[in-house]
């Protein structure tokens, strides 16, 4: 319900802006751009027009263009980029959190992260420079250096004078930090304890460290499924001496899952989940031909089985008509379970120690599934050519093809990744290749050795 009527409210506010920019009316459009958050300002622009999208680009407050900037996909990004002099590039940016400055600073030119490397100081320059030295999603990447630490020989009454003097807290702060003199990290300290305990109560009683921080080198997949396990507001992010280094929050790991769900979604189709709704004809052209002539070779990897077997399908024309379900039938299965297989790879629930207990599973689920589905398409074969062999014929090649289905489905995936390759992307279209070349060579090899005999 809650996700209905996200979608409503941006499906209405995207009518109004197009209704407005259509007659011309700048000023109501100016004035719903900037009542809206900067993350629903970036989805709106990710639905408009290029030309529509720079007017609206040019409506919006100032101080949010760094944090829109961040909300939007890269090729948007680059768009709105080349229309910015280097003086609102700098502005723009420069007050950003270092963990969002770090995600835009590879793709702002370099006479503009000169100059925003000029106006920060001496600490936050180091610590984008930190930033920037971890390889891309990960949790060093992706964790703000700002952070609140306190010391174990204070009280609570020490520390609650140090907030007072510091004024403001990072935004979802629920715990401190307890750190050494080397600012190696000993635990954490919950703000309710803070604020519920004795003021002369030393924060060594307070100390929390039963939960394992985060390492810099950690996958931002890893931390997503760190933060959903342990119900986590914010985490510290260490490195391989125990030196906190920064701390990611709640919103942060939010992102990174709906990125993952666009990147399985969208990957599935060969499509990039950066990619610009509204891009260019040339370059979309140029992000898609490559994924479909992958899909065009396998296609004739089919289609040269279906030639070996032409002399049968002359005699019997009833196989032409039935090919595309057997073929059709066992790719949906294979896709099934490789969906299955891809979650679990996420999730970090499948791998070497079970896959050989889930891959027995899916293979019996495959035989009970082809006998059924085998079975009825059999029946219906029979009403329809009243051949009795010809339904015995479809009805085994979709028990051995839902059992190829299941093979695939499940060692694909694992190939995928010990070759490095991302099997939400290229698992899909190697899947559906497998089942349709066995579907078309058991349904035509069998039909070739019984009804031709």
């Amino acid at each position: 319900m809650a996700e209905a009527a996200r979608h409503d409210k941006t499906a209405r506010q995207l009518r109004l802006l197009s209704d407005a920019l259509d007659s011309g009316r700048l000023g109501p459009v100016r004035r719903l751009v900037n009542t809206l958050s900067p993350a629903e300002i970036g989805n709106l622009l990710e639905s408009l027009p290029h030309d529509k999208r720079m007017i609206v680009w040019g409506l919006v407050d100032p101080d949010d263009d760094g944090e829109v900037l961040v909300h939007v996909g890269d090729e948007v990004r680059e768009g709105l980029i080349a229309d910015m002099d280097p003086d609102e590039l700098v502005a723009a940016v420069e007050d950003l959190d270092i963990d969002d400055l770090a995600d835009l600073v590879e793709d702002l030119p370099d006479t503009v992260i000169d100059e925003i490397l000029k106006s920060m100081d001496r600490e936050n320059r180091e610590r984008l420079e930190q930033a920037l030295s971890y390889e891309e999603d990960t949790a060093g990447r992706l964790m703000n250096p700002d952070v609140v630490t306190v010391r174990a020989d204070t009280t609570v009454d020490v520390v609650l004078r140090f907030l007072r003097l510091r004024g403001e807290l990072p935004e979802h702060t629920d715990h401190l930090y307890v750190v050494n003199r080397r600012h190696q990290l000993m635990g954490w300290v919950a703000l309710q304890d803070l604020v519920t305990r004795e003021p002369g109560t030393a924060i060594n009683q307070l100390i929390d460290d039963s939960l394992t921080a985060l390492h810099v080198s950690e996958s931002a997949q890893e931390v997503a499924r760190q933060f959903s396990d342990h119900d986590w507001v914010s985490a510290p992010v260490v490195d391989d001496g125990n030196v906190l280094r920064g701390r990611i929050t709640i919103d942060d790991v939010v992102d990174i899952i709906r990125e993952q769900a666009e990147h399985q979604a969208l990957g599935a189709a060969g499509l990039d989940e950066d990619e610009d709704l509204f891009s260019p004809i040339r370059r979309a052209v140029r992000g898609r031909v490559a994924w479909l002539g992958v899909n065009l070779l396998t296609a004739f990897m089919a289609a040269f089985v279906i030639g070996r077997f032409e002399a049968t399908i002359d005699q019997i024309v009833a196989l032409a008509v039935l090919m595309p379900i057997v073929a059709g039938i066992g790719g949906n299965a294979a896709v099934q379970v490789l969906t299955l297989m891809v979650r679990g790879l996420a999730l970090g629930q499948v791998g070497a120690s079970n896959a050989g207990i889930l891959l027995w599973k899916e293979l019996r689920v495959a035989l009970i599934n082809g006998v059924l589905i085998g079975a009825l398409v059999g029946t219906v074969a029979l009403a329809w050519f009243h051949d009795w062999v010809l339904s015995l014929v479809i009805g085994a090649a979709l028990v051995i093809n839902f059992s190829c289905a299941a093979l695939a489905g499940v060692l694909m995936p694992l190939l995928l990744r010990r070759m490095r390759i991302d099997p939400a992307v290229a698992g899909t279209v190697v899947v559906t290749a497998v089942t349709d070349v066995v579907g078309f060579f058991s349904f035509l090899g069998l039909a070739t050795v019984i009804l031709l005999r």
